[in-house]
């Protein structure tokens, strides 16, 4: 978030912005660290401070909460996309957008990645693994798709609606961040996000020219 958008967010936002970010961040470390089948709702709310009451509030369940970091962070992408200059060229746009989530983080972040880093990937390859997240997963790829793909269509003067390239795009953006984030988790010691990232949205740059 840029320092003049979060001017123009009320105290209130900022709150419920940071209690929604908390809340999904316990979900996560939680469950890498005991399994999904072990964490309860009341485990979540406790470790972020909160009532399960206010956990309902921002969640129907607990894999709607652990799959919101990921969701937050695919849909900045498309804000940040909106927010690049008009005359830049679409693929270097969305370099900026992307890589923009991954190596500065989502808008807040709650706690650090614990100092095992090899335990914690280790728990986070199950924890994606894990059947119960998977419909979370899609429906949360299908949520972001569409607003990059608009954002898309509004730079490249196209219609989300009526032609494939912004859908096209959008699903290249969508793929690449998914087999990233997947070839990082597999590989020991992990690459790095941003490496990984400009890779694979170089490779879909070099065959999706701008119409």
């Amino acid at each position: 978030m840029s320092t003049a958008d979060g001017e123009h967010l009320g105290l209130r936002e900022r709150k419920k912005r940071a209690t929604r970010a908390t809340l999904s961040w316990a979900a996560i470390r939680l469950t890498v660290e005991r399994g999904f089948d072990n964490v309860r709702i009341e485990d979540i709310a406790e470790a972020a401070g909160v009532s399960p009451r206010t956990f309902n509030n921002y969640y129907s369940s607990k894999g709607e909460a652990i799959v919101a970091r990921h969701l937050d962070r695919c849909l900045l992408m498309a804000r940040e996309l909106r927010r690049r200059p008009a005359d830049e060229p679409i693929w270097t746009a969305i370099r900026h957008a992307v890589l923009g989530q991954f190596v500065a983080g989502p808008e807040v972040v709650a706690d650090p990645v614990p100092a095992d880093s090899r335990q914690w990937l280790a728990g986070v390859r199950l924890m994606v693994a894990t059947p119960a997240l998977q419909g979370e997963f899609l429906r949360a790829g299908a949520t972001a798709e569409a607003e990059i793909a608009a954002a898309v269509a509004e730079r490249t003067g196209t219609d989300a609606d009526r032609d494939l390239y912004p859908r096209l795009v959008a699903a290249a953006v969508m793929a690449a961040t998914n087999v990233a984030m997947t070839h990082r988790l597999r590989t020991d010691p992990p690459v790095e996000m941003e490496t990984l990232l400009l890779d694979a949205l170089d490779q879909f740059a070099a065959g999706l020219p701008t119409p």
